[in-house]
């Protein structure tokens, strides 16, 4: 599919999903939160895709924010729809995504980006990034989940801060939030997404799947998530992925699992 926003390639069973916006630093209008649940849609079901990369074009941003120019003179009504359907099509979209999603903050992740970033299954930074929610400083509040993730990532006094000041943390600081797992240079950071990347495919696609499900229930109002578990555990025994990895394991020989 062509996409007026952002770019799509496939290799090795990792599908990279690049936002390609330079010249307004790789911003969220809706054309392009639409075409990233389409192209995040179709990456989680293609047969050939094992993982997914998400990062921006150029050097200076991930994406820096929402396009304000937008909903600068929405309503109420429309400040509510305009966060409900982005958290339905993109965020949560891509948090449940059952095929992992790595992030590649590259630059700026600020606002949306970083709330883009969040909802990814975890988050790689270059030594050059700086990531915010400066929301407040606009007279507005995260809208696509930032106030729900940034806390869970960081913790309610750290994510209070933040989110008060509107300030921006260097990706250090990020590091040592819990907010990324790794930083690395501009260089190196595909490459080493791409690293992770390979090791995440090598493994059963399915039992993957079940886990980024079970991990999640633990956010989600009243669901238990240890009920989660132990239903997703049950259901890995009848795939032929439990039967593939089991034997090669006790038959001391690499598994090939078939991703059912």
């Amino acid at each position: 599919m062509n996409y007026n926003n952002i770019l799509t390639k496939t290799s090795d069973s990792i599908t990279t999903i690049t936002i390609n916006r330079p010249k307004k630093l790789n911003a969220l209008n809706q054309e392009t939160i639409n075409e990233l649940h389409q192209a995040f849609k179709e990456a989680d079901l293609d047969a050939d895709t094992k993982i997914i990369i998400v990062t921006g074009s150029g050097e200076k941003a991930f994406v820096a924010g929402a396009d304000i120019s937008e909903f600068a003179d929405y309503s109420v009504e429309e400040g509510e729809h305009l966060a409900a359907n982005g958290q339905k099509i993109l965020f949560n979209f891509v948090e449940n995504l059952s095929t992992p999603v790595i992030a590649a903050i590259n630059g700026f992740a600020l606002g949306g980006g970083l709330e883009l970033a969040m909802s990814c299954h975890f988050r790689v930074a270059s030594d050059n990034a700086k990531m915010g929610l400066p929301e407040v400083s606009l007279g507005v509040i995260p809208g696509y989940g930032g106030t729900q993730r940034l806390t869970q990532l960081v913790g309610k006094g750290l994510a209070m801060e933040l989110i008060m000041t509107a300030g921006m943390i260097d990706a250090n600081k990020a590091l040592n939030y819990g907010l990324v797992n790794h930083v690395t240079t501009q260089e190196e950071l595909l490459p080493l997404c791409e690293k992770i990347a390979r090791k995440i495919t090598q493994n059963s696609s399915v039992a993957i799947a079940s886990a980024i499900k079970a991990v999640n229930a633990n956010y989600q109002e009243g669901v238990n998530g240890y009920n989660v578990e132990i239903k997703e555990f049950g259901k890995c025994f009848g795939t032929e992925d439990f039967a593939e990895g089991t034997s090669a394991f006790l038959e001391k020989r690499k598994a090939d699992f078939p991703g059912r």
